[in-house]
């Protein structure tokens, strides 16, 4: 209990004198609040695509691509095959008795942003008519769907939000083509919701192919991915990989998080290696200056824990307000922002996403600022409590 009451009564010091010490103070406070703001930033980007595609794909729906191919850009499936495909057992089908499956095909387009006028990328997906039958989560918010045949697409809630000229009548150009926009569309946050979707045969006419990139199928049931699987790869006439459409979503977002992930911890350690330098130098002044006091109480019989965890606790209290206004300032800069990857070489197309500061993120921009505390105001605290006291007094 008495050791107790001199922890108190010493960090009720330390806590009175800090105002006479607020220039130095604020350098811990402002170094972990960068080290935080920038780390939840970088972070949330990273768990903003992981949470738009895992939005994506469905257990019940399954992706087969070309043996070869990682991802659907890199995939090429010719006419023939599909259709083989689409006879495999495992495949739903509809009342008509016709798979529930849409063959796919994959172009990227260029089209002006909208908060600059810039030409951004986003994607061109040829898709079959039944689309909205087999992705139950797309919904038409408003228009009609695309007629096969003709030069019509639908565009995605954040495509349009994202780029100009995507407004219900409206005609853009591309492929050397002028297309109409029909209706506009969204998947409930998906990867989707960032492309324009069209006929598919309609799409490789006009951009003079004559393979698809994937086949997206409705499962018939329990088993019947492995009997799908298991047939297409019986057939010698096929080179395929088929896997489940949420397994295939959640790779493609893998590579792209570990490295958001891995720039932000590099950048946030680097920051937080001269915020620790900045905390060092912070209390071994604090301790410096109130050599006599500290001297005074051990004079007077207070012990060294009280003096070393009174230390270590101020350097915790102004990492803690660090992290509060780092977190504060990247959620006020950053939460909501609209972003988006980039098109193009890698296997992950384009995808338009939010960011988000929520509560796991704060919570750990909050343990990154409390190491930084404790490390900074350790070795200070250490040496508060090894103060010679009576060589203190004596310099008084």
């Amino acid at each position: 209990m008495r050791l107790l009451q001199q922890i108190r009564a010493v960090v009720s010091m330390n806590l009175r004198s800090m105002p006479q010490r607020l220039a130095t103070s604020l350098v811990i406070v402002i170094g972990i609040a960068g080290v935080v703001a920038v780390l939840l930033s970088v972070l949330s980007l990273a768990s903003g695509l992981q949470r738009t595609l895992a939005s994506t794909g469905r257990d019940d729906r399954a992706l087969i691509l070309h043996k070869q191919s990682i991802d659907e850009v890199g995939s090429q499936l010719a006419r023939d095959a599909v259709l083989t495909i689409l006879d495999a057992p495992g495949i739903a089908r509809g009342p008509d008795g016709k798979p529930l499956a849409s063959a796919e095909m994959i172009a990227t387009v260029n089209l002006p942003r909208r908060d600059n006028g810039a030409l951004g990328t986003l994607t061109l997906r040829g898709v079959s008519p039944q689309v909205l039958v087999l992705r139950k989560e797309l919904r038409l918010r408003a228009g009609r769907l695309f007629r096969p045949g003709l030069r019509e697409v639908i565009a995605g809630r954040a495509a349009q939000d994202r780029f100009r000229g995507l407004g219900i009548g409206q005609r853009v150009l591309f492929g050397q083509n002028e297309w109409t926009i029909v209706g506009v569309f969204d998947s409930g946050g998906g990867a989707h919701d960032s492309e324009l979707l069209g006929d598919a045969e309609t799409v490789l006419s006009a951009y003079q192919r004559t393979t698809f990139n994937s086949v997206t199928v409705q499962l018939a049931g329990p088993g019947a991915l492995e009997r799908l699987s298991s047939a297409l790869d019986k057939d010698p006439t096929l080179s395929v990989n088929v896997r489940r459409e949420s397994q295939y979503y959640e790779q493609q977002s893998q590579a792209f998080s570990r490295l958001l992930a891995l720039i932000g911890n590099v950048v946030g350690t680097i920051m937080a290696i001269g915020a620790v330098f900045a905390a060092l130098n912070t209390m071994y002044s604090a301790v410096a200056s109130r050599t006599v006091e500290i001297a005074t109480l051990r004079a007077i019989g207070f012990g060294a824990t009280p003096v070393l965890l009174s230390v270590i606790i101020e350097a915790l209290l102004l990492a803690l307000v660090g992290a509060a206004l780092g977190a504060a300032i990247a959620w006020l800069l950053f939460n909501g922002n609209t972003v988006s990857t980039l098109a193009g070489g890698t296997g992950l197309q384009q995808v338009v996403f939010h960011l988000r500061i929520g509560w796991p993120l704060i919570v750990l921009g909050i343990l990154w600022a409390c190491a930084v505390g404790l490390i900074g105001g350790l070795l200070p605290a250490i040496r508060a409590a090894r103060l010679p006291v009576a060589n203190a007094l004596r310099a008084v």
